[in-house]
């Protein structure tokens, strides 16, 4: 028996060698590759995917994604209409008022405007060159003028996209009635609405006083600061220390800015 060590003795190979012809390649694959040379390269293909993404990284001042602008890709269109009522006591104001008026909505929403007289109402309709939210904005801006806003001021709602408008009550924040309503009115308009100018400016929005119902006009951030300072005034609190709430308000934000 040889050693573990010992070196291994080759292993010969005996059996004759057999001529075996290989099988020919089968042809018949080629004809699912043709055409693979026409495909795009995958970057090609990716890069539509890159582009959008690279849209939703545009960010704002405030760190809010930038989504682009829904576009109508089939080609369908479909007509739609809004009619505003418009109160009495705001008919002959607006009236007044068309002239400057109907021109923001013609020219910058591209919407269809008449003003119905039979029915007492404005009608509003989209076309095809007007945007996809044109037609809400259109009517916010003709119902924040029936509500008493200026038109000046309700224009802004179709030139900024972050304006709202909010209504509550008097009664909504304290059960009032008589004398006790009418002096919580007093406190919110103030002298020659010297309390109303001071919110306003303050917070940056509008206030439209209408008999128990309060309208603010402005972003969400300070419509919450114009509605905590109307409650203080309905709850009895002194216009003094309103004041100075708003002086100290007003500071933060300048500091923000």
């Amino acid at each position: 028996m040889p050693a573990p060590t010992a070196a291994l003795k080759p292993v010969v190979d005996d059996t004759p060698a057999i001529n075996a012809t290989l099988p020919e390649p089968d042809h018949d694959g080629d004809f699912a590759l043709e055409g693979m040379n026409d495909l795009p390269e995958p970057t090609a293909l990716q890069a539509p995917a890159t582009a959008q993404d690279e849209d939703m990284e545009v960010v704002d001042e405030e760190d809010r994604p930038h989504f682009p602008q829904v576009q109508n890709d089939d080609g369908s269109f479909r007509i739609q209409s809004r009619k505003v009522p418009v109160p009495p006591h705001r008919f002959s104001p607006l009236k007044t008022a068309w002239p400057q008026i109907y021109p923001p909505l013609v020219e910058h929403l591209k919407l269809a405007v008449r003003m119905n007289i039979k029915y007492k109402a404005v009608e509003l309709r989209n076309s095809k060159t007007s945007s996809p939210g044109a037609l809400q904005k259109g009517e916010d801006f003709i119902r924040a003028f029936c509500l008493g806003f200026d038109v000046a001021d309700a224009i802004a709602l179709l030139r900024l996209d972050d304006l709202y408008l909010e209504t509550f009550e008097i009664k909504d924040v304290k059960t009032l009635q008589g004398d006790h309503l009418a002096r919580a009115i007093g406190r919110i308009a103030g002298n020659q609405g010297k309390t109303k100018f001071a919110i306003e400016n303050a917070s940056k929005t509008r206030i439209v006083l209408a008999d128990s119902k309060v309208h603010i006009l402005g972003a969400y951030k300070n419509i919450a600061i114009a509605r905590s300072s109307v409650v203080n005034l309905i709850l009895g609190k002194p216009p003094g220390k309103v004041y100075n709430n708003l002086r100290t308000v007003s500071a933060r934000m300048k500091e923000r800015f």
